[in-house]
């Protein structure tokens, strides 16, 4: 029975009854060792039994937390025959994930973290599922990335997850509420000792003393007692010396074990070193230092641990912590050599890479200086890891070999390989505190470039661009003659973080260098320099030469969109399946910046739309939140307001889950946009706040240019030309270019037409390069705004109408120069010709959500004597939440739920639950229904 925990109690019961009824979720449980998060847990697991829910079981094991997916693995252990069942792509992840089968490296991580969702989902649809996870904090990371991948997407799911770990150790779990487990109050305290074995033995003094020293902790008020009928002090209540929690359980334990037996502490030893504590590997390693099975009676009698299933298991970690770190580092050593030898020799074992692994663990712990065999097995052990995508072991097992190897050289390479490892598991600051020490191992200028590479993209990928711009031109002069084209490609990445710093002058020293050196990609790296200065300037000649470059830069693009290698930020290559490498989709991604800068945005977007696709296909989550930072954008230039929604809404999780601060940034200023066309004041100002406090362009300016969006359509046009004006006079201007339209109508709403004059020639300038009809059309509009002549401005708004209607544009523009040409005629007096362009300008508002100005253009159709302009209901489409919207493309493309699941990273059962409310919406009863409605 539990004592003093209701609000634990009732926070598990919301949780299992919410998942019962399609409401999935998880929940963390934190506090310190002994605190009682593990009965918490058997709580759960007994009231989800009574619910009638199908229970799975793990946890995390000190020993276990290098070994890839080992958690996830005892947690599936009764689902593995299920696997099958799941989509290609996510079972061959999951099994490669779990060793369930040899071959290549499985793929992305969250591709296994989709394939787990969509396991439980279909368990789910059998009996509603409770995953439990004890000592969530020492659970190998592979296994912890793809638990909350899924934990964090169980929405319409009968799943609940219940983790537990200790406060201040993790697990990280961003995104997943977290209960904290407190000591006892008195009461509770009182009668947890009540139920202490020998509790009732203790005179007054001693239980006086216990409830003291244990501080609410309930593991010391069932073990302080026995500790204390064992001490001559019990008599006195100051007899023993209060210590913090930690200290005072592993004493406890400590002093328990030292009475044992010296055979049954070896043992013991034994087993709190293995990793699992396999009955026949502990009482072989024993063996070999005269222990055996008769010596574990003593230990299992004091209570510290059973032996069941084949396995010694210590009653608690705390227990198992004690017996390690209460041995001399003699006996610890002992007793890994022992387990080592144990396992065999190397060759022993060829077709069990896990028995490998224990031996090259083992002899590692054994080491007292350089091991030249440790390391080399540690090396292999990591790379059969690599082969199962387990990222983070490889990291630590390479890290450990290099810390045994003695050659200066191979211990750097080895660091190399282990922070390369980090950077793709996510560990960003491991990988640069690795990259830097191997650094100072290397000899070879090509390996030390390498190595400096690493750091200056993990340093980019944190938005520390300036420190990356830095170090990557420290490893293009570490290259140097010896690797001139590793050279050339290092300065052109230099000169991209100069550019994600916003710093011109950096661009143009790297182009200036690559000049200097003769290095192959000079050219590139100098038309990029020249197409950035035009991202920031806006008189006509920057402008020409910023033109040229990104069509230089397109020009030196193949086939599929990817420029030569000299350019990129990796090598790319492609997949073994043939399928595009995450670098290979990262530089297309890059070649769709380019179009969109040279005005071609649907080309953008296409090329965009398919990294997508490709991302989602492979569940490289990574370059999927880069390629939607780039679709939201080119879906927001097309007027596709709903589609941009629905991406950067999806997106921002995606940069969150990958942890890409630029990228989530630039997504928060897509949807601030798309706040300032609705008029919710509220989202813009939030979705700005981080761009403008991070104060580097473009996302600063989008950030601007959103606020003074929003202050236009809501009349405060004062404000938006202040805000504008500022923004096209700051040096750091890139993407002011597309907000110049709005400067020149706030200054001739003001009827300050010199304050938009400047303003108007720059967006005329930067048309005509272009040469595509709808920035022709923006233009006109500009110059419509401008003129003196009644009868000139008429004219540049008719042929601006013109130009939209040819394509290639936003609806949301075209409504705005209907808009603005509406309200001039009916100065003029021209109303029937007046109430035309204003009635075309209301109805594209109104299927847009454009709130204030659907106002502004019904307020003008009353004015022409328009009765008809009644406010209009909201579209069916305006009732959909962007992930609803997603479900409802891919459904009325004809894919099923768990197709549609595969694609956006949830699950078929939440894919239907969204459909499920699309057809409530909509008033519709079918897929056939939805298949004929205008997305």
């Amino acid at each position: 029975m539990l004592h003093g925990r209701t609000t634990e109690t009732a926070a598990i019961d919301r949780l299992l009854d919410d998942a019962r009824e399609g409401r999935g979720g998880a929940l963390v449980l934190r506090g310190e060792p002994g605190i009682g998060k593990s009965a918490l847990l058997d709580y759960a697991a007994e009231r989800g039994g009574q619910r009638d829910m199908r229970v799975l079981r793990s946890a995390g094991v000190e020993g276990e937390s290098e070994l890839p997916f080992s958690g996830l693995h005892l947690l599936l252990s009764g689902a593995l025959d299920r696997i099958g069942s799941l989509p290609g792509a996510q079972a061959g992840a999951l099994r490669g994930a779990l060793g369930l089968q040899t071959g290549p490296a499985p793929g992305d991580r969250f591709l296994a973290g989709l394939g787990v969702l969509t396991l439980l989902s279909e368990l789910a649809a059998e009996q509603p599922v409770l995953a439990i996870v004890d000592d969530a904090h020492q659970l190998d990371a592979e296994s912890l990335q793809v638990l909350l991948f899924a934990a964090r997407r169980l929405g319409a799911e009968q799943v609940a997850v219940l983790l537990a770990g200790r406060e201040g150790e993790g697990p990280d779990a961003p995104g997943l509420p977290e209960l904290p487990v407190g000591p006892l109050d008195g009461a509770a305290a009182e009668l947890v000792l009540a139920a202490a074995p020998g509790a009732a033995e203790l005179p007054a003094p001693a239980r006086a003393l216990v409830l003291r020293e244990a501080l609410g902790n309930p593991l010391a008020l069932l073990e302080l007692p026995a500790a204390q009928r064992q001490s001559e002090h019990y008599a006195s209540p100051y007899g023993v010396a209060c210590l913090p929690a930690h200290s005072r359980l592993l004493r406890t334990f400590t002093e328990t074990v030292a009475a044992l037996p010296p055979a049954t502490r070896t043992v013991l030893l034994i087993a709190a070193a293995d990793e699992n504590g396999r009955l026949d590997a502990v009482l072989a390693a024993a063996g070999r230092l005269d222990a055996g099975l008769d010596d574990l009676e003593a230990a299992e009698r004091a209570r510290l641990v059973t032996v069941e299933d084949g396995r010694v298991r210590f009653r608690h970690s705390v227990i198992r912590a004690a017996v390690y770190q209460g041995a001399t580092a003699g006996r610890r050593i002992a007793a890994h050599r022992a387990l080592a030898e144990s396992v065999g020799p190397a060759g022993t074992h060829p077709d069990d890479p896990d028995r490998a692994r224990q031996r090259a663990w083992h002899l590692a712990a054994a080491a007292t200086g350089p091991d030249p065999e440790a390391a080399r097995l540690l090396e292999r052990s990591a790379e059969h890891a690599r082969s199962r995508g387990a990222f983070a072991t490889v990291a630590a097992t390479y890290r450990r070999s290099a810390e045994l190897t003695a050659d200066p050289a191979e211990r750097g390479r080895r660091l190399f390989e282990a922070a390369s490892a980090a950077a793709d598991s996510g560990q960003l600051e491991l990988a640069d505190a690795l990259a830097l020490e191997a650094v100072a191992h290397l000899a070879d200028p090509v390996r030390r470039a390498r190595a400096v590479r690493l750091r200056a993209l993990v340093a980019d990928e944190q938005d520390r661009s300036r420190e990356a711009h830095a170090m990557f031109t420290e490893a293009a002069r570490e290259a140097g003659t010896a690797d001139p084209e590793l050279a050339g490609a290092l300065l052109f990445q230099a000169a991209q973080a100069a550019w994600h710093a916003g710093d011109q002058q950096a661009i143009e020293r790297s182009a200036e260098r690559a000049a200097a050196l003769a290095l192959p990609g000079a050219d590139r790296i100098a038309a990029l320099a020249r197409l950035a200065a035009g991202q920031h300037r806006l008189e006509r000649s920057p402008l020409a030469d910023s033109a040229a470059a990104v069509r230089e830069l397109l020009d030196g693009t193949d086939g599929s969109g990817t420029p030569p290698t000299a350019s990129t930020d990796v090598e790319p290559t492609r997949a073994a399946d043939g399928s595009d490498s995450p670098a290979v989709l990262r530089e297309t991604v890059r070649v769709g910046w380019w179009h969109l800068f040279d005005g071609r945005i649907e080309q953008a977007r296409d090329l965009a739309a398919a990294v997508e696709r490709r991302c989602r296909e492979t569940g490289a989550l990574g370059v999927l939140a880069v390629a939607q930072m780039l679709l939201a954008r080119t879906q927001l230039m097309l007027g596709r307001h709903r589609d941009a929604l629905s991406t950067a809404t999806d997106g921002l999780r995606s940069a969150e889950d990958s942890g890409q601060t630029r990228v989530r940034v630039y997504l928060a200023t897509v949807l601030a946009h798309l706040a300032a066309v609705r008029g919710d004041e509220d989202a813009c100002r939030a979705h700005t706040e981080e761009a403008l406090a991070r104060g580097i362009a473009p996302s600063t300016v989008h950030a601007g240019t959103a606020l003074a969006l929003l202050d236009l359509g809501l009349g405060r046009t004062e404000a938006a030309l202040d805000r504008l004006t500022a923004l096209a006079a700051s040096p750091d201007r890139q993407g002011i270019i597309a907000a110049l339209p709005d400067l020149v109508e706030a200054a001739a709403r003001l009827d300050r037409p010199d304050h938009g004059r400047d303003a108007a020639t720059w967006y005329r300038d930067h048309a005509a390069l272009g040469g595509h009809p709808w920035a022709e059309a923006l233009a006109l509009r500009c110059r419509a705004l401008l003129a003196d002549d009644p009868e000139t401005a008429v004219a540049h708004y008719e042929e601006a109408v013109r130009l939209h209607g040819q394509g290639g544009g936003s609806p949301y523009d075209l409504a705005r120069t209907r808009l603005l040409y509406g309200e001039r005629l009916r100065r003029l007096r021209r109303t029937t010709e007046a109430r035309t362009q204003l009635r075309a300008a209301l109805h594209a508002f109104e299927q847009l959500a454009a709130h204030p100005w659907t106002e502004r253009a019904r307020g003008e159709l009353r004015a022409t004597g328009d009765s008809t302009a009644q406010a209009a209901a909201p579209g069916p489409l305006d009732q959909l939440t962007p992930q609803e919207l997603q479900v409802a493309r891919l459904a009325a493309e004809g894919l099923s739920n768990k197709d549609i699941g595969s694609r956006l990273f949830i699950s078929p059962r939440t894919a239907g639950y969204h459909l499920s409310h699309t057809y409530a919406k909509l008033g519709i009863a079918s897929r056939t229904e939805l298949a004929r409605i205008p997305f």
